[in-house]
């Protein structure tokens, strides 16, 4: 594991270019076993996440060129078990999109639990929800085990959730199935409509993104596509939040600016000067304010991704600030580390805290117990007095890219040990 050390208390400037969303990456890798022909995606992250599940493709049998690089060329004509690598399962949230394909392709799977953030208080329910009504049988055992020997058909299905991945894995399946899927409830994150753009240039007719209901019509023979990623609006949020917090002046290419909307409509009330035209953001030096509430919510509401950022920016705020995520708790119990640096918080309840600020930060040493808070606590460092250390950074490049080079790109003083 590698420890990050930051000497907080600069200025940043610069630009920052920001590559796909990690959350289109993820199913649009899944979505490429569903076809024996060759894909390829570009605009790809290279994170640690991406790279997981490529090699989870791999352990099936799919052939995967230019991991590590911002194109993948994806073929799965022969795939050899319906059982991806359990120790890569382990690490990795998104490796519950693997379901609905190697049903399709395989007639059955065997997944053991998937890991990733919260693993414990994260259920992959809406997605078993949503294959067993197109008919597949859940068998018993400690992994999820589940078999469509005659294969999956086209249903109506109502989610419990707006689940993006619960959503993602019932287009996956339905892409396969015989006959139309009627999706309801269904999320609609930029990220979910990118998937259903990818299974259109696959042959298979996808209608409703965007909303909450998608009608599908499985395709039997489903082609290969290419397809280039959107940037990631949630990084792209993320170096604005670091630029206003350092008090510098930073812009950020890639993200589209109807993607960046939700973020910025709360950035702006906190009175941060953004701008944004095309794919370009640009974030000026700020008098910032704490504003009444904060509340997360399904697409187009302000994203449960953008909390601990957010909050690291209200302690930088003149006034209180209350931050009300109902969906992980445990992002705001890691935040409290937070109060070590001489931030004033107030943990209510495990959804809501309330943030007074300004506070001038101070350096410590802090634990990164999931990938959105970690980034956020290095941001948090990035304003402190002296130097602060930020561990395991492994943890942070799971969902950014090369964070060191970027964090020297903009002036910060940076370095990594090595543990």
């Amino acid at each position: 594991m590698a420890t990050l050390l930051i000497e907080g208390g600069r200025r940043l400037d610069g630009r920052v270019d920001v590559e796909g969303n990690k959350n289109a990456a993820l199913p649009l890798l899944a979505a490429c076993l569903l076809t024996d022909e060759p894909c390829v995606l570009t605009n790809i992250p290279r994170i640690r996440d991406v790279e997981t599940m490529a090699r989870l493709l791999v352990s099936v049998g799919a052939e995967v060129d230019g991991i590590g690089t911002t194109e993948l060329r994806v073929r799965c004509a022969d795939l050899t078990t319906d059982e991806p690598d359990r120790a890569l399962v382990g690490t990795l949230r998104g490796s519950v999109l693997l379901l609905g394909p190697l049903l399709v392709r395989r007639g059955r799977v065997r997944l053991a639990p998937p890991g990733g953030d919260f693993p414990a208080r994260r259920t992959i329910q809406a997605h078993l929800q949503a294959l067993t009504v197109m008919g597949a049988r859940t068998e018993d055992g400690p992994d999820y085990e589940l078999g469509a020997p005659d294969g999956l058909r086209g249903s109506s299905l109502y989610l419990d959730e707006a689940s993006v991945t619960g959503t993602e894995t019932a287009l996956l399946a339905a892409a396969g199935a015989a006959g139309r899927t009627e999706i309801r409830h269904a999320a609609c994150e930029p990220h979910v409509a990118e998937l259903c753009r990818f299974l259109r240039a696959m042959g298979i007719d996808v209608r409703g993104d965007g909303t909450p209901t998608l009608l599908v019509e499985g395709a039997r023979v489903r082609r290969g596509a290419a397809h280039r990623l959107d940037g990631d609006y949630i990084e792209a949020g993320t170096w604005a939040v670091v630029g206003a917090v350092t008090g510098g002046e930073v812009e950020v290419t890639g993200a589209r600016a109807q993607d960046l909307e939700p973020v910025l409509a709360v950035l702006r009330r906190m009175g941060v000067h953004a701008s944004v035209e095309a794919d370009r953001l640009r974030v000026e030096p700020s008098a910032m304010v704490g504003i009444s509430r904060i509340t997360t919510g399904p697409w187009p509401g302000f994203p449960s991704d953008m909390v601990s950022l957010t909050t690291v920016l209200a302690t930088q705020a003149s006034g209180r600030t209350l931050i009300h995520d109902w969906m992980y708790e445990l992002r705001l119990f890691a935040l409290e580390q937070l109060s070590g640096m001489n931030a004033d918080l107030f943990l209510c309840d495990p959804h809501r805290i309330i943030v007074t600020g300004p506070r001038q930060l101070r350096g410590r040493t802090l634990d990164s117990r999931d990938l959105r808070s970690g980034m956020a606590l290095i941001a948090a460092t990035l304003a402190a007095d002296g130097v602060s250390r930020v561990r395991p950074l492994e943890t942070v490049e799971r969902g950014y890219a090369r964070v060191v080079e970027r964090l020297k790109a903009l002036g910060a003083l940076v370095g990594v040990e090595a543990e």
